[in-house]
């Protein structure tokens, strides 16, 4: 019956001073800092208890940023002097709390964003929140910024029979550590990033990964000569055009990384730079794997066709006996399932207009973290949107504003 007159009650209309900030990751921590050094109120909610409930929640262990530290840091903050190229995932973490703390950020936590709309008669929009405890929230403000990123739901492929596997099925959102499949044959469907290094973990703790090798993919070195492929893509991207700059990042992976095709990893025709800036497919980032691959630790199989209760039929006809299976196949946006009326977000959850102009929508919408560039890609969207709030609030309140800087990094008004 309490439940009952709970959900008839009516929702708590909170009035929002400043922006609405919906994701408490690091593209929406970047927006809040920028905005709060320049005094401007905001107002973050988050579905988690905690910040960057990604990489705090649902990576593994072994994960390290792939990229060098100085293309990953958050606006006004540089990472530590102390930290490593390649930051560990702990490092990542603790960099990112220092950051909430620096900055003064606090988010509203364990407070989901059911639903999303602008209108068009009060100029306002509206969100529908709901907290962990059932209480019923209204969040009305001029600006929202959508910062739920890339990677909210997990991507779980419909595969004939893998309902009836008897074996462990998981996704790597809630994988940590090989150490539990010791001694075991592991399927890991997927050959991106994650599944590489998965399946390295995997040959680490004595298991014996199968990896699925689906479609073609482009594999460079992390390094070469000790220096970032990344960093001197971005070097050469500043002189060459971007189909040479492709060829010759081809060229040096086959220098290093030798013939794939031996391997059952086949190259696509598109470059790797190409591919990342049209599609945002990232090339995977060898950290070992090839190794393993090459000595026979790490067997690659083609796509599955379907499970039976112990195996896995592979595209070839050949079956594949596996006591657990790893679905390393990534994450999706959420943005479609709760951003109403808006056509500025495509069905896919992206923004429609590109990089590096998909920050910003209409009647006070922005977005962060859809870029497909990474960490510096949300970092740059975060200074964009922050310094265009920021001209218009200021514009706003120049009449009336008292001498002084605010104190405060949020602003909210029950208004009901």
């Amino acid at each position: 019956m309490v439940l009952r007159m709970q959900s008839l009650s009516p929702p708590r209309r909170v009035s929002v001073d400043g922006p609405i900030i919906v994701g408490a990751g690091p593209s929406g921590l970047a927006v809040a800092a920028s905005l709060g050094e320049e005094g401007m109120p905001f107002l973050m909610v988050e579905r988690e208890d905690c910040i960057a409930s990604l990489w705090q929640k649902r990576t593994y262990d072994r994960v390290k940023l792939h990229l060098p530290k100085h293309f990953c840091e958050l606006p006004r903050m540089p990472f530590p002097d102390h930290y490593p190229e390649y930051p560990t995932r702990r490092q990542f973490i603790d960099y990112l709390v220092d950051y909430a703390t620096k900055f003064d950020i606090k988010p509203e936590f364990n407070t989901t964003v059911l639903s999303a709309h602008y209108d068009n008669t009060s100029g306002l929009w509206h969100g529908q929140a709901t907290s962990a405890g059932g209480d019923q929230m209204e969040y009305i403000g001029r600006w929202l910024v959508v910062a739920t990123g890339e990677n909210a739901v997990n991507v779980v492929p419909d595969i004939p029979g893998l309902g009836g596997f008897c074996g462990e099925v998981t996704h790597v959102s809630h994988y940590k550590s090989g150490e539990p499949y010791h001694g075991k044959r592991v399927l890991v469907v997927g050959c991106g990033n994650s599944g590489m290094e998965v399946s390295l973990d995997l040959c680490d703790h004595g298991a014996h990964p199968f990896m699925v090798v689906r479609d073609a993919m482009h594999v460079i070195p992390r390094e070469v000569l000790g220096k970032s492929t990344f960093e001197l893509a971005m070097l050469l991207l500043a002189w060459l055009p971007l189909w040479l700059v492709d060829k010759i990042m081809i060229f040096l992976a086959w220098l290093v990384l030798g013939d794939l095709d031996k391997l059952g990893i086949h190259r696509p025709a598109v470059g790797p730079l190409t591919l990342k800036h049209t599609l945002g497919r990232a090339p995977v980032l060898d950290t070992g794997a090839l190794a393993r691959i090459r000595c026979g630790q790490i067997t690659v199989v083609p796509g599955i066709t379907r499970f039976t209760n112990s195996d896995a039929v592979l595209s070839d006809g050949t079956t594949v006996h596996v006591d657990a299976v790893i679905l390393a196949t990534g994450y999706r946006s959420n943005v479609p399932q709760w951003l109403r009326a808006t056509d500025f977000f495509g069905k896919d959850g992206y923004p429609k207009t590109e990089f590096p102009n998909g920050w910003k929508g209409q009647f006070g919408l922005y977005s962060v973290g859809f870029a497909r560039r990474g960490l510096s890609g949300a970092a740059a969207d975060a200074v964009h949107i922050a310094k265009d709030l920021c001209q218009v609030w200021k514009e706003e309140s120049r009449p009336t504003k008292k001498a002084g800087r605010p104190c405060y990094r949020r602003s909210i008004s029950v208004v009901l």
